[in-house]
């Protein structure tokens, strides 16, 4: 296809183009609903938990492919909790029947791998689509894959059909120049970007595009980090122009290396926003408790006492491990000694047990031990607090994982996010300690033996996408939409308002170590289990209209979320805005949801006041006034009006998502 046959495309949108099945013409736009085919799905055993419901209702139908689809179990596992807990022994077997049902080539039985780190090392190639049950998903974006993370309910589907639904969304562009400091890492880009950014605001619900003349520098670990934690800048994806770095990762590879495919963003494509930074004089980062964004430079909170150090969770890499290695021994050899401290307050886990094995025989992690660390088994371990390791009430932990909300370690847990790098400094004295000091002795040279270097640097070519066009599919969507019509109005919803701030995270909806529960009531009674403990019973005296802020449902992809809210009763959600993951499975789950920024609504929305909602219209009505939101996307409305994505896949089956995306009627 020739550039003059087309528009500008961002990366994002060539590569949503290249596997769109029947366009109505040779590119895609922001705005446009299309099928596509997905390449992957991935999940752990805590999402297939909820998956399997799914795929129960579904029939237990074959496979699209067996061979894409990926189950690595890493949420709950440990040794210690595969031996003694009865629900993670449920889960893993859950799992370990299904892999053995459907002969799965690529399930990666219990500590044998973090969820996204084997994939990405070995799997995931440039190009290709990806459709995680986990939000941080978006980390293939690090090879140039277009990768997110859905509910389990998306992804259940996508692994039956082979293809999915996605409204093209608005990218904004992400600029790095100039050469950053040895020593500094993808952790520390990230959380400036944060810092200056702020959590679900340019990114929300966007494709965040990473480019500039620093990404000469930035290694695919790096790009990782970076793709992983756009999760918390509020992304729908985050995305590298893949390149050499990327051509020397598939080098390493015995399979999953030749069907990349290297796209570049046009570059009069259209962006919402562009965002610079020069990162020649950046410093290390901290994000205080309780946000990613709550961002320090090292120095202004050097000396904070920490009664724990974790380097591990998905977002950090081998490379950053091996720094954080070598700035240990740097220390040690500096004559410091591990402060005495009871019980396992320094831990690390390796993203999995391959990594563990080659950092063994490197003799890095005879240094953690050394400097008074416990090695763990891979897994999420303490970033999600629901296996052995657990931060107690009140303690503070610096970690290298990439969420510190409220209870995300333990409950009353307190986590400061740092490089592993930081934590590496910090940990013999258990104070927040800047690591340049000990950058400054390390030899670049051994480092960079360290990682394991391609045998070749193999050329790669730019290419541009194949579009599927359809002749018919415009005259069918104008018919289709003819005949279908909007979405049905439902009966009135009323109910009492009850009132929530900004950024309510799917951690404070239902903690992770209830996301084992399969049955509807005692997924209800645990709503907002910590932070407002007396919800069910407000709930209960009628406050079933949940009125919201900025970002609700951001964090974790988990559809307990949506079960939870839906199971202890509420009627409806309204915010000003939603993560994109958590608003798909309100949708999914035929849960009526409304959005609205008109300051006035929220004057008047106060806790307990009567609110009455017309769901066809949108209108909403406090105290005799009437409000108007904005409409849904016309495919959530067919979906909501057939009763949920599981009724209308069992009405069409493998015609559902030509079905919705050509505007006929599901329900």
């Amino acid at each position: 296809m020739s550039a003059a046959a087309r528009r500008p495309m961002t990366l994002t949108q060539k590569i949503l183009c290249d596997h769109a099945v029947g366009l109505k013409r040779p590119w895609v736009e922001t705005g446009d609903t299309i099928r596509i085919r997905a390449d992957w799905t991935i999940a752990s055993e805590l999402a297939w938990n909820g998956m399997n419901a799914t795929y129960e209702k579904l029939g237990r139908p074959d496979l699209h492919d067996r061979e894409r689809f990926y189950l690595a179990l890493d949420h709950t596992v440990d040794p210690g909790t595969l031996a003694n807990d009865t629900r993670t022994q449920r889960l893993v077997q859950l799992s370990r029947d299904f892999a053995k049902e459907r002969r799965l080539p690529n399930f990666f039985d219990a500590n044998e791998t973090i969820m996204h780190t084997k994939f990405y090392r070995d799997l995931v190639q440039p190009g290709e689509t990806v459709i995680g049950a986990d939000s941080h998903t978006s980390s293939h974006g690090g090879v140039g894959a277009f990768a997110i993370g859905l509910g389990g309910a998306d992804v259940c589907i996508a692994m039956v059909l082979g293809e999915t639904w996605i409204q093209v969304p608005e990218a904004i562009q992400v600029v790095y120049d100039g050469r950053l400091p040895f020593g500094l890492t993808g952790k520390d880009v990230i959380l400036e970007t944060l810092g200056e950014l702020g959590r679900n605001t340019v990114a929300m619900e966007r494709s965040v595009e990473y480019v500039g003349s620093a990404l000469a520098h930035f290694s695919t670990d790096f790009r990782f980090t970076v793709a992983n934690m756009t999760a918390e800048f509020g992304g729908l994806n985050g995305i590298f122009p893949a390149d050499e770095h990327t051509a020397e990762l598939l080098a390493k590879r015995k399979s999953h290396r030749d069907a990349a495919a290297y796209f570049r963003a046009d570059d009069d494509a259209e962006y919402a926003s562009r965002h610079r930074f020069d990162l020649a004089k950046l410093a290390p980062k901290v994000a205080k408790p309780f946000s990613p964004d709550n961002v320090f430079d090292v120095t202004e909170v050097a000396g904070q006492a920490m009664q724990g150090m974790f380097v591990g969770a998905c977002t950090t890499t081998e490379e950053e491990i091996i720094l954080g290695a070598l700035v240990l021994r740097a220390a040690m050899a500096d004559g410091k000694e591990p402060a005495a401290v009871a019980g396992d307050h320094r831990i690390v886990v390796p993203g999995s047990r391959d990594m563990a094995e080659g950092l063994r025989r490197k003799g890095l992690l005879d240094i953690y031990e050394s400097a008074g660390f416990r090695v763990g088994a891979s897994g999420c371990s303490m970033c999600l607090g629901i296996a052995s390791d657990k931060a107690a009430p009140g303690e503070n932990w610096l970690t290298s994982q990439n969420r510190n909300f409220e209870n995300r370690m333990g409950a009353g847990s307190l986590a400061w996010l740092a490089s592993a790098v930081t934590v590496a400094a910090s940990a013999l004295d258990l104070k927040i300690t800047d690591p340049r000091p000990l950058l400054a002795k390390i030899d670049e040279d051994e480092f960079r033996r360290l990682l394991d270097p391609a045998p070749a640097r193999p050329a790669y070519e730019i290419r541009e996408p194949a579009a599927d066009v359809d002749e018919t599919a415009a005259a069918v969507a104008v018919s289709a939409a003819k005949t279908s019509g909007p979405a049905k109005s439902g009966a009135t919803i009323e109910g009492k308002v009850q009132t929530f701030g900004d950024h309510v995270d799917t951690d404070a909806m239902i903690p992770g170590e209830f996301c084992h529960l399969t049955k509807p009531d005692e997924i209800g009674k645990v709503a907002f289990h910590y932070v407002r403990p007396d919800f069910g019973e407000r709930v209960a005296r009628g406050e079933t209209v949940l009125v919201a802020g900025e970002g609700w449902g951001s964090g974790s992809s988990r559809e307990h979320a949506v079960w939870a809210l839906k199971y202890a009763g509420v009627k409806a959600v309204i915010a000003k805005s939603y993560a994109f993951i958590h608003k798909r499975n309100l949708v999914n789950e035929a849960v009526p949801f409304f959005l609205i920024d008109d300051p006035a609504f929220f004057a008047a929305a106060k806790d307990g006041a009567t609110i009455m909602i017309d769901p066809g219209t949108g209108v909403l009505n406090v105290g005799g006034r009437e409000y108007r939101s904005t409409p849904p996307a016309d495919i959530a409305a067919r979906i909501q009006s057939a009763g949920g994505i599981v009724p209308s896949v069992q009405r069409h089956g493998k015609e559902t998502f030509d079905v919705l995306t050509r505007g006929a009627p599901v329900g």
